[in-house]
Formats: structure tokens, sequence, C-alpha cells
């Protein structure tokens, strides 16, 4: 891959961001424009910028990531080393995952999304967190749970925390819900939480740019980090981009897609939308203040 600079560097080297798509589709405007701002942070911290394909999920296609890395190569943004695939390293996350149930970390849960939402809670537990159905289950109990679902059971986290605290650089102090979250899925798929976690400390990786939509993840990843032994990386959430309506954006809004849109076009796009007077991410890279970047949604309009 073009894209490939000449020094990959190494994981024990300086620290990295990076960039990290899912290939279940092209990438649209929205996704460059995060992808230049973590390329941006990292190399004005002197970080080394590495890619990820995080293709564990099945509706992830190999045609997809490639395109994904050609579109990314095409506006400037260069990266060292490879680009490796999550599906390349299983052992890497069955390790993590030995490692945890043998701390006594782990327990099997059996519940549905469904029974998760219908679960009676404590008064004050917060919207949406796991009720501990399954936490505290017998051997007997867990043997007939097995037998009514017919269904190998998800993984939990069983946490010591309700809450963790992490430092974003355009948020300030974020804290956010720790439950009992899964690390990995009942088909034996390491679930999102964990695989990234992994996947950072593997690499390097010390800095997380991404967008503002997983802000809310990031405090369950740090405790995990810090549980696996690992520094907590340092964050910055970065606004999405929305269309007209004031929803995500997506390929039903219109030409969104680099295809569509064009090279020169999308880059001045994106520098139009920083505030930057420079159409390269080179020179956008000259101008680059975190502390100018918006903190608002940016309202993108085809045409």
């Amino acid at each position: 891959m073009t894209a490939r600079s000449p020094d990959p560097g190494s994981p024990s080297g300086p620290g990295a961001g990076r960039f990290a798509p899912s290939p279940s589709a092209d990438l649209h405007i929205g996704n460059l424009r995060t992808a230049v701002l973590a390329w941006l942070f990292a190399r004005a911290t002197g970080r080394r910028f590495l890619m990820r394909v995080e293709d564990l999920d099945d509706r992830t296609h190999p045609e997809i990531a490639e395109r994904q890395l050609a579109d990314l190569a095409a506006i400037g943004i260069t990266w060292d080393g490879d680009a490796p695939r999550q599906t390349e390293h299983p052992q890497r996350y069955d390790a993590v995952v030995d490692s945890l149930n043998e701390r006594g970390l782990l327990f099997e849960c059996y519940c549905t999304r469904r029974d998760i939402a219908q679960a009676p809670r404590a008064p004050h537990a917060p919207e949406g967190a796991y009720p501990g159905t399954c936490r505290d289950l017998t051997d007997a109990q867990r043997a007939r749970r097995r037998e009514e679902t017919g269904r190998p059971p998800a993984l939990r986290l069983r946490t010591d925390v309700t809450t963790h605290t992490v430092h974003d650089e355009l948020h300030g102090d974020y804290t956010g819900v720790v439950d009992d979250f899964v690390v990995r899925r009942g088909d034996g798929v390491p679930a999102y939480n964990l695989a990234v976690v992994v996947d950072d400390a593997a690499s390097g990786v010390d800095q997380v740019v991404r967008g503002d939509d997983l802000l809310a993840s990031s405090p369950r990843q740090a405790y995990l980090a810090r549980l696996l032994g690992r520094a907590e990386p340092t964050y910055a959430h970065v606004p999405l981009v929305l269309n007209a309506d004031g929803a995500r954006l997506a390929k039903r809004d219109g030409a969104v897609t680099l295809a569509e849109i064009g090279v020169a076009r999308a880059l001045r796009q994106i520098a139009d939308s920083l505030g930057y007077a420079a159409h390269t991410v080179a020179g956008m890279l000259d101008e680059f203040d975190p502390a100018r970047l918006p903190r608002t949604p940016w309202v993108y309009r085809p045409g």
C-alpha cells in the first residue's frame, strides 16, 4: 500500500494514534473527516499513526476493506506498517479471555437483549446497564439456563465499580457507566470493548481519536485496560457529521463517498468544516490546533 510510511516503528517505540474502520460499507465524508483528525492528532504529537481493519463482525467484506484503505491513501493519509485485520490473530483475544477467566473475573450470561431490557433494576441503576441477572448463578442454575436456552453463553466481565472517569481533550472529564459488559459473545466472537483494548495495547496505541458517539464506551474500555495492567490512552472524541435533518450521515443522504465526491472536493469540504485554509492533510497539519477544533457537529449538505 503506497500510504505506508517508510519507517514502521515498533510498539516499544513512540506512542501511536490509529484509525480503525469496519469494512461493512464504503467510508463516507464523515468517516474520512474523523480519519483526517485522528491523523492530525497523532502526527502533531510526534506519534506513529496506525491503521487497523476491524473485521470481526460477519457483515464485513475484504473488498470493502481494500476500497477503504485506497480512499484513505487517496486523500493523503499515511500510516506506519501494514493495516492488520483483527481476524488475523484470534489467539490474541483468546489469551486475554483465558487470563481473565483464570482470575475469576468472567461469568457466563444467557440473557438476550430483551431479557436485559425487561429485567428489574435497582432504583438508581443507570439506564441500559446490565442488571446482574447471571452474575451469581450456581453451577446448577447455569446448567439449567444452558439447557433452557439451547445456546452457548456470552462471557461478561465481573466488574468491581459502577462508573469510571476518563479525560477527553475535547470533552474534559467524562464519567460513564461501567457495568458487567460482554467480552466474548455467545458465538465465540470477541466483543468490541475487549477487542479494541487488546489491539490497542498490542500495537502501542496510546491515543484514541474517534467520533463522539463512542465517548460513552470509553470508561468501560479504560477500566478494562487498567485491569489488564495497561495504561489508559488519551482520548479525543470529535463531533460527528450529520445530515440536513440532524441525523447521522449515511449512504442514503446522497453523494457522500469519496468516489461520488472526488478527492479534491472532499478535502476542500473537510478543510472548510475545520476552518483550515489548506486543502491537503499535510497543509492542515501546519494549521492544526486542538483547542480551535469545532465542538459541534458538522451538518453536511451534498452539492
